[in-house]
């Protein structure tokens, strides 16, 4: 891990304790991983270096060397206008997925490439089975319903040798289907993890995104106290229906690979949400359901879990 020494820009608090991220952005080194990022450098009005986080190429080049610095990953691109993820909080599901593994008849976390994961919607930028590979030595099946997207994170598992042997993309031909046609008949997984898009329409995604911008340009900070410019693309942001319509459909076609996915887990970014949810899975006959809460300072992420198969 880096050095305390010249951290500057404070992240949420109440990371996971494994999170790397914890405490302040070492820009210092950040910058001596991935060079690219110096020029993005500026001061606050305490005189602290920082990055504007409404200019979406210094958040670009932030994560390259996030990723560069933590995870050994030093060749990582995504297209103009697709998603740009925070990577702590992205580290965070992973860290508590973990942590559901180890619950497991585990007495520690379970590393190495036997423990399976099947990503879904992995986007351009791969970044769970990035640190999924990278933390734990898990092996990731991602995949993705956009074209460009699995053609670019392809490109960054091949351009790097840590990831080549761990990551796999699969093209979802069906956007109508989320585990048919990509988990083959033989497979296994221990787990599998999706972070749905949570509006329901281009409208929708695009009024958030014009109040986004208009706190940037007011100035105004999120609840995690950072202004962010992450970008997004149609199947990254919306689907039909809505986060609730996707996690709806996910529940139901969860049932016909209960025997070859051990847990099921998403994200759930609205609460009202979780209870219709829950009801749906009782209903198809899950044996558990429960949620685990990832606070990150004021802000709360929810992670829905449920599985099938009994102890």
């Amino acid at each position: 891990m880096c050095s305390q020494a010249g951290k500057t820009n404070v992240k949420p608090a109440k990371l996971h304790p494994r999170n790397l991220h914890q405490g302040r952005y070492d820009l210092a080194a950040l910058c001596a991983s991935s060079p690219e990022l110096t020029p993005y450098l500026k001061k606050n009005p305490r005189g602290e270096k920082t990055i504007d986080f409404s200019d979406s190429h210094a958040v670009l080049h932030l994560n390259k060397a996030l990723l560069a610095h933590y995870y050994g990953v030093t060749n990582w691109q995504i297209p103009k206008g697709y998603l740009c993820p925070p990577v702590p909080g992205r580290a965070d599901y992973i860290h508590y997925i973990a942590d559901l593994l180890t619950s497991e008849n585990h007495p520690r976390v379970p590393t190495g490439k036997n423990v399976r994961v099947f990503d879904i919607g992995t986007g351009a930028n791969c970044i769970y089975p990035i640190i999924g590979s990278q933390s734990y030595g898990w092996k990731f099946i991602g995949t993705d319903t956009d074209p460009v997207s699995v053609k670019t994170a392809r490109v960054i598992v091949q351009s790097n040798p840590c990831l080549s042997k761990l990551i796999e993309l699969r093209l979802q031909a069906d956007p109508g289907s989320i585990f048919k046609g990509v988990i083959n008949p033989a497979e296994q997984f221990d787990v599998s993890m999706c972070n749905p898009p949570f509006h329901a329409s281009e409208a929708e995604a695009l009024a958030a995104n014009q109040r986004k911008r208009n706190n940037l340009a007011k100035g105004k900070v999120g609840k995690s106290g950072k202004r962010r410019n992450f970008g997004g693309q149609k199947s990254e942001l919306w689907c039909a229906d809505g986060e609730i319509g996707f996690l709806s459909r996910m529940a139901n076609e969860s049932v016909e690979y209960s025997a070859q996915v051990n847990w099921f887990t998403s994200l759930v970014s609205k609460g009202s949400n979780i209870p219709p949810i829950k009801k749906l899975l009782s209903r198809l006959g899950a044996q558990k359901i429960d949620v685990i809460k990832m606070n990150q300072g004021q802000k709360i992420s929810r992670i829905l879990v449920w599985r099938f198969l009994t102890d």
